[in-house]
Formats: C-alpha cells, structure tokens, sequence
C-alpha cells in the first residue's frame, strides 16, 4: 500500500489498481496513473486523482446519462493502446469542468477511453465531430423535474 497527500488529504492506494494512461492526458503527457475516488453520494460523477502530480484531480462523468446517443467506438489503434481487443468493454468518459457560474459543462470532443479489462485509458479527440469541448448539459424540461 502507498499513499500521497492530495487536497482531499491523504489517498492510500495500491499501485497495481492504478488507472494508467499510457501517453498521458491531452496537454499533461507526465499524467500517467490516477486513483479512481468513488463518489461519496449517489451520482454520475467520480474523481480521478494524479499520483503523479497529486496537484491534479478531475472529475469524470459517463456522458450517456445525459446525452443518450453519444458513442464513441474505440479504433485497432486505440484497442491496441488499451490492450483489449473487439470483444472487450470500452466505456467513453467525459472530462466535467464546472465554471464560477456554476455552468457543468462536458468535454465531448476529447472523450477519456476507458478499458476495465486492463485498467487502461487513452484520451482521445474526435475529429471531424460536432461535440464540443464546453458542452452544457441538457436543460431538463419542466415537466421532466416535476414527474421525475
């Protein structure tokens, strides 16, 4: 077991459980293993945090609770990079950036791969998409908040 201090205090963690991206995130190519924080409530978000720099942590979210349709299919290269092949799962994973407005918005257009099988993940961006790094959650409808 080791530890690191973070801003949400000391972290113990066992380096074989480790998240590993393999080149880094987009911009931070040093980042390459996180602590996966669960959430503490019921919810769609978790955290990861850097054991590398432990400055870093980030909220990650599943985008299809809130974007039914989003699909993002890893390709040979990628599978290859998360060590998995056609039959294993891939989940797609949002970066969540909350402004001082508090506007949530997602990172559809450099979505996170995640591959559970070999706890691998590749940040990725998807060219030639109409996702967009800053993208609003969708506005629940009124009827929505009152029936749901």
């Amino acid at each position: 077991m080791e530890s690191i201090e973070t801003r949400f205090g000391t972290i113990e963690y066992e380096p074989a459980n480790l998240l590993h991206f393999p080149a880094g995130l987009i911009g931070l190519p040093t980042l390459h293993n996180f602590v996966v924080i669960p959430p503490k409530k019921d919810g769609p978000i978790f955290w990861i945090q850097s054991v590398d720099e432990p400055d870093y942590a980030f909220i990650l979210t599943d985008p299809t609770n809130f974007f039914l349709d989003y699909r993002v299919v890893p390709d040979d290269a990628e599978r290859s990079t998360l060590h998995i092949d056609g039959a294993d799962e891939c989940f797609a994973l949002s970066v969540v950036t909350v402004t001082p407005d508090q506007t949530i918005t997602l990172n559809l257009a450099a979505p996170i791969l995640f591959a559970p099988k070999s706890n691998r993940a590749i940040q990725v961006i998807l060219e030639q998409s109409d996702y967009q790094t800053k993208t609003p959650l969708p506005e629940i409808k009124q009827e929505e908040k009152t029936t749901g």
